[in-house]
C-alpha cells in the first residue's frame, strides 16, 4: 500500500519543482525528501521523476500520481472535517492568508463578529499578496485565501483549491490635488499617458493591473517610483512625484492630503477578489464559520464604495476647482 505521507511529499515537489523547496514547505531536510521519493518510487515500481540538474520533472507516472496525491489529501482533509463536525465545541485554529487591505477591510472585521458567534475559534493571519498567499494554501500553512484574480494566476491550482467570489471593485486614480487633473470631475486614461506614474512593485496583482489599463487605454505607463503600501503611494502623489490607480477599499482608511481621488471614466479597471479554500476543508466547520464571516462582511462593504468626487481628500490649506 502506498503510504500517504509519502503522497504529500510527491504532491510538494511537484509544486515546488525541486526537493531543496519543497523541504523547505515540509520542514524537512533535503535528504529526507530524497529519500521518501526513493521509496515512493519502490513502492509503486515505477520511475516518477526525471533529474534535470537542481530541479526535478515529473514523468508520466508521477504526474498520474500526482494527480491522485491531490484525491488523496482532499479525502483526508474532507475525514478532518467530519471529525471537527463530530465535535464542534473544541477549541481550532484558523490560518488566513490575506493582502493587507483584505485584511484591514473584511477580514479584521470578520474576526471581530467570530469571537462573539464562534468563541471557540482562533485565527492567525498572515500579510501575503497573490501568488505568496496561493503558496501557504497549497503547504497547508493556512487554511484559507484571499487574493486578487487568483483563478487566472496559474494553470494547476484550480484541482487543488475551491474558489468563491468575496467582493469586486474599480479602480480610482489619484492625482495631486494642486494639478490641473484635480479639477475634473472624472478622467480618461488617455489623459494620463504622459504624466509619471506611482505603482506597486512587480508581481503585485494591483501593478499588473495598472500596466494592463494603461495599455488597453494606448499607452505604456511610465513608472518612476513604487511601493506596496498605498499609504506611500498616496503620499508620494500628494508630493507630486505622478498620478497612481488604487482600488477604493485600499484608500477608505488613508489620510490623503493633497490628494484628489476621481472616478474613471467609462468601464474602470476593477479588482475582483476571491477566497480560496483546499478541497475538502469547505465543510470544516471552523473553516465554514470564517467563511461566512467573510462574505457578510465582503457584502458590506458595497454600500461604501461610493463615487469619489475630486475635492475629495484635499488638505484644508489647498485650493482649486471642483
Amino acid at each position: 500500500m502506498i503510504d500517504p505521507r509519502r503522497l504529500r511529499v510527491l504532491q510538494s515537489v511537484a509544486l515546488h519543482g525541486t526537493v531543496t523547496a519543497a523541504a523547505r514547505s515540509l520542514y524537512l531536510s533535503p535528504s529526507a525528501v530524497s529519500q521518501q521519493l526513493s521509496a515512493l518510487e519502490r513502492e509503486v515500481g515505477l520511475d516518477l521523476f526525471e533529474r534535470h540538474g537542481r530541479n526535478i520533472r515529473l514523468t508520466t507516472s508521477g504526474t498520474v500520481l500526482a494527480g491522485y496525491a491531490v484525491q488523496v489529501s482532499a479525502i483526508l482533509e474532507q475525514a478532518e472535517a467530519d471529525l471537527a463536525a463530530s465535535a464542534i465545541g473544541e477549541v481550532g485554529t484558523v490560518g488566513i492568508a490575506a493582502f493587507p487591505s483584505a485584511i484591514t477591510e473584511v477580514v479584521a472585521p470578520a474576526l471581530r463578529t467570530l469571537r462573539t458567534s464562534a468563541p471557540h475559534l482562533r485565527a492567525h493571519v498572515t500579510d501575503a499578496e497573490g501568488a505568496a498567499a496561493q503558496r501557504l494554501l497549497a503547504e497547508g500553512q493556512v487554511d484559507v485565501s484571499v487574493s486578487v484574480d487568483y483563478p487566472q494566476a496559474t494553470d494547476s491550482t484550480p484541482q487543488v483549491f475551491s474558489h468563491a467570489r468575496l467582493y469586486s471593485e474599480p479602480l480610482d486614480v489619484l492625482v495631486p490635488s494642486d494639478s490641473d487633473l484635480a479639477a475634473s470631475a472624472q478622467l480618461s486614461l488617455s489623459r494620463l499617458a504622459g504624466e509619471a506614474w506611482v505603482t506597486p512593485l512587480p508581481g503585485n496583482p494591483i501593478h499588473d493591473l495598472t500596466l494592463l489599463a494603461c495599455q488597453q487605454a494606448g499607452f505604456q505607463p511610465r513608472v518612476e517610483s513604487v511601493s506596496n503600501d498605498f499609504r506611500a503611494v498616496s503620499a508620494l502623489v500628494g508630493a507630486g512625484v505622478g498620478v497612481a490607480l488604487a482600488p477604493r477599499s485600499a484608500i477608505t482608511a488613508i489620510d490623503l492630503p493633497r490628494v484628489s481621488v476621481l472616478p474613471l471614466r467609462g468601464r474602470p479597471p476593477r479588482r475582483h477578489v476571491f477566497v480560496s479554500v483546499r478541497h475538502g476543508t469547505e465543510g470544516h466547520p471552523l473553516v465554514n464559520a470564517v467563511l461566512s464571516a467573510l462574505h457578510e462582511h465582503a457584502s458590506a462593504l458595497e454600500p461604501r464604495r461610493r463615487r469619489p468626487t475630486a475635492a475629495q481628500h484635499r488638505h484644508p490649506g489647498d485650493e482649486g476647482s471642483d
